[in-house]
């Protein structure tokens, strides 16, 4: 008889490693999620721009409704007469039936652009994800170091149908040349964002659209946080911000040769909808090539009706929204220089980044204003790089002049209390 060998018990394979994994890479964005306030939170209430998490209330500047038509009346009180033509969701994708809703925005989206066309599909996030890989096919995408992570999924799937992706420095033209000198597989696409989401600063985008079309590529867009506050300059404009509110390329003077613009109708317009500019024959080819178009059930009625009611509001008082929207940012910018107080917003626009001297510390200053009353976006590594770690505020329309000198209130206390990074030389010169 053999011997039989005594093995001792086998570790068994722990069946969820790879969340493990995540988790360690992702460490100080979970501990964050985990322990702070203001992330993952529940709101119960809102009133205004003041929001109820538990039984506390704040003032929201987390919120990236920026024209304030999430509070219109007029948005409000016309969304009734199109739920009784239309009900609450007629379950089509857009390839089966769509309402004629879509039409008209499209139609008014066009003219309110200077674009060819516009064609509307549910969300940028599918946008990206559907059209990048399209406009890529097997050739070479550009991407900006820094666009956003949804930009980079829709590449990484065009990756992996074929495409050949490279990345160059953030709002580097330079850097972008020198790749696209290197040369790469036809068709060629370079994807930016506009106004970026952390910074609040726009693209040089003349530079690169120049880029573009000299070296026969497609500059792709994604103006997510500048529509509906940028637009075309003119003589009676009350606001840096430029009139109609009408996207980067229209604030900046530039045409759509070589473009195309994305944007969603979530933030200026507050609905569930997003655009993209393109010419008729790539219109036709994304009716039967993007899989929102053929598949994805349409917006709720709600949402078409705040698009269109919004163009109107847009229309009739939109100026002296984002005059109101430039003073109020201008306040918070303004103080924060006299508290000598470095933020990266070089622009106005009202997207304002705080950070942080010590990354470690960003739990302890979103404690301290949740408990002072103040809502804002933290930033957590590795959503940014860790010297970049800290606060973004969102300044929107309908945020009241209390809120705002609240806002500067905690912020001057914030300044007593913790460390933040003090302004560039060339900020106090200015």
């Amino acid at each position: 008889m053999t011997a039989r060998i005594p093995v001792g018990p086998r570790a068994a394979p722990k069946p969820h490693a790879w969340i493990d994994k995540w988790l360690a890479a992702v460490h100080d964005l979970a501990e964050l999620e985990r322990s702070n306030p203001m992330t993952d939170a529940v709101i119960e209430e809102i009133d205004g721009r003041m929001i109820r998490v538990g039984d506390r209330w704040l003032s929201d500047f987390a919120s990236c409704n920026y024209l304030g038509f999430d509070l219109d009346r007029e948005i409000i009180e016309s969304i009734p007469g199109y739920l009784q033509k239309w009900g609450t969701h007629p379950s089509w994708s857009r390839l089966l039936g769509s309402p004629v809703l879509y039409t008209e925005i499209e139609e008014r989206l066009t003219e309110l652009l200077g674009a060819e066309d516009t064609l509307v599909l549910p969300t940028i996030t599918l946008i990206h994800m559907s059209v990048i890989p399209v406009l890529a096919g097997s050739g070479t995408i550009y991407v900006e170091s820094r666009a956003h992570k949804t930009i980079y999924e829709g590449c990484q799937l065009a990756g992996a149908r074929g495409a050949t992706v490279k990345r160059f420095q953030f709002e580097d033209a330079d850097d972008l040349e020198r790749l696209l000198k290197e040369g790469g597989p036809m068709p060629r696409l370079i994807c930016v964002d506009g106004v970026n989401s952390m910074t609040g600063n726009a693209l040089d985008l003349p530079a690169f659209a120049r880029l573009a079309r000299e070296y026969d590529a497609l500059l792709y867009v994604d103006d997510a946080h500048g529509f509906g506050v940028l637009g075309e300059r003119s003589d009676d404009e009350l606001s840096p911000y430029g009139t109609r509110g009408n996207s980067i390329v229209k604030h900046v003077g530039e045409t759509y040769d070589h473009l195309v613009l994305v944007s969603g109708l979530s933030k200026a317009y507050s609905s569930l909808a997003a655009f993209l500019t393109c010419p008729p024959e790539l219109k036709r080819l994304l009716k039967t090539a993007a899989p929102p178009y053929l598949y994805s059930g349409p917006s709720p009625i709600a949402a078409l009706a705040t698009v269109l009611t919004g163009l109107d509001v847009n229309e009739q008082r939109g100026e002296v929204v984002r005059a109101a929207l430039w003073r109020k940012t201008s306040a918070v910018l303004d103080y924060l220089a006299r508290l000598g107080v470095h933020t990266p917003n070089r622009s106005g626009f009202p997207i304002i980044e705080v950070p942080l001297a010590r990354d470690e510390d960003i739990d302890a200053v979103g404690r301290f204003l949740f408990d002072n009353g103040i809502y804002v976006t933290l930033a957590a590594y590795p959503l940014v790089p860790r010297n970049e770690v800290g606060f973004r505020i969102q300044v929107t329309a309908a945020n009241t002049e209390a809120e705002i000198e609240q806002l500067l209130e905690v912020l001057g206390r914030l300044v007593n209390r913790f460390d933040l990074q003090p302004a560039r030389t060339s900020e106090r010169a200015a």
